[in-house]
């Protein structure tokens, strides 16, 4: 019997540190925080030589690191992002994402770090302009769960505009089908789209679509991590730094850095005072 207590007891004792030593792992994990990217999205975010790069990437790892956060990322398609935010599978997104509407709905926006505009883009020897390339029969390719595949659905594909749209997970994949000739144009920001000039890709400007979008960061409705002051407060920083132009210009020399926070519109509810993290900032 003795022997038995013995057992039990040094079986209890190792159960306790097994569960100890969990809990703290668990611990641990619960610290390091996914962040959702789309890396298939230069210049904002791509794989290289193995490793994550771009825009947000930089401009993430900064942030964390000013913040101290501990961080990993994570490729999903861009489609797949806003449910796994929602669904609390990823803890920050952190791609080129627009802000809108639909999505304030489901998702919390930090102050805007960006601001785009939509180009509609052909192939080089094309003579295709901005209305003539959504027009007339025209396919034009769209990455599905885009800001520009709902713009376009909105004002284009649900008039009387003769125009077929086609999505596609990436934007490079609907850029390589539009140069082997199975659609007419792609619809993307402008962002991405002199990304892929830059690149030496044969491709040019048709046109620009003026809606001036604020692109942020975003976490779980409801901020269940309490991360937007944190978010917040490390744009702001990384902004006053210099270090966000320095980021942004590394990937797309000579273009013009918009002030940091941008605009955001008034449906946005995290962009109300008082802001997480910035009090003073708000509509």
């Amino acid at each position: 019997m003795r022997l038995l207590g013995l057992e039990t007891r040094a079986l209890t004792a190792g159960l306790i540190f097994s569960l100890g030593t969990l809990g703290a792992a668990s611990s641990q994990a619960a610290d390091t925080y996914t962040v959702g990217v789309e890396a298939s999205f230069p210049p904002w975010a791509y794989v290289e030589g193995g490793e994550y790069k771009g825009i947000a990437i930089d401009a993430m790892e900064k942030i964390a690191e000013d913040q101290g956060l501990d961080i990993e990322f994570k490729d999903l398609p861009f489609p797949s992002l806003i449910p796994a935010l929602s669904a609390e599978k990823i803890d920050i997104l952190a791609t080129g994402l627009t802000v809108t509407e639909q999505r304030a709905k489901v998702i919390d926006f930090t102050i805007p770090w960006w601001e785009t505009n939509d180009v509609i883009v052909v192939p080089k020897d094309s003579d295709l302009n901005v209305f003539t390339a959504v027009c007339c029969g025209a396919t034009v390719g769209v990455q599905g769960g885009s800001s520009q595949k709902a713009w376009m659905e909105a004002n284009v594909t649900n008039s009387d505009i003769d125009v077929n749209l086609k999505s596609y997970d990436s934007y490079v994949t609907a850029i390589t089908d539009m140069l082997n000739g199975r659609i007419s144009a792609v619809d993307v920001d402008d962002t991405s789209a002199q990304e892929y000039i830059n690149e030496g890709r044969p491709v040019k400007l048709a046109g620009k679509i003026f809606i001036r979008a604020p692109l942020a960061l975003a976490v779980s409705k409801g901020d269940p991590q309490g991360l937007l002051a944190k978010l917040n407060q490390g744009i702001v920083n990384l902004a006053e730094s210099g270090e966000w132009a320095t980021i942004v210009h590394n990937y797309i020399p000579g273009v013009t850095v918009p002030s940091v926070p941008g605009k955001m519109p008034e449906y946005v509810d995290t962009y109300r005072k008082p802001v997480a993290g910035l009090p003073d900032l708000g509509n």
